[in-house]
């Protein structure tokens, strides 16, 4: 029994294990509901910015690291008038990884007016995160002029 009291108070004192939040992402910038300008550019980029708990890297850079990745982003997902010709969707941060997507809205069948951005956490290999079986994703409605 004496040996039994020192390793009773150690399980007392350590500190509590902390369980690892879940995946999450987030759309910063444009807020819901607001109105951005598209860019005078050919894509008419906007610039998305999103917060993640996943460490965002280019695409085949995060090594063992299992909360790393990157985003995809496809505007109106319920459709694909604003896909990138031959793609699935609208832009990627997999080659340069950070918290800036472009949104190419130019790309878009009628890029000004009411559109959804739909912003996608991916694996180090393009696959979807999930969470309870479920992609981790965000929509931010917005109006574009």
């Amino acid at each position: 029994m004496p040996r039994l009291l020192p390793l009773l108070l150690l399980a007392l004192t350590a500190a509590p294990v902390q369980a690892e939040e879940p995946p999450s992402l987030e759309v910063l910038w444009p807020p819901a509901g607001s109105t951005v300008e598209i860019g005078s550019d050919p894509l008419g980029v906007v610039g998305v910015v999103v917060r993640s708990n996943f460490r965002l890297m280019p695409a085949g850079s995060c090594g063992e690291d299992a909360r790393c990745g990157h985003v995809h982003m496809k505007i109106d997902p319920d459709g694909d008038s604003c896909n990138l010709p031959g793609r699935s969707y609208n832009s990627m941060n997999s080659d340069f990884g950070g918290d800036l997507i472009k949104a190419n809205l130019g790309a878009c069948a009628e890029p000004k007016g009411p559109h959804v951005i739909g912003v996608l956490l991916a694996d180090d290999h393009h696959q979807p995160v999930l969470v309870e079986g479920r992609p981790v994703t965000a929509l931010v409605p917005v109006v574009v002029k």
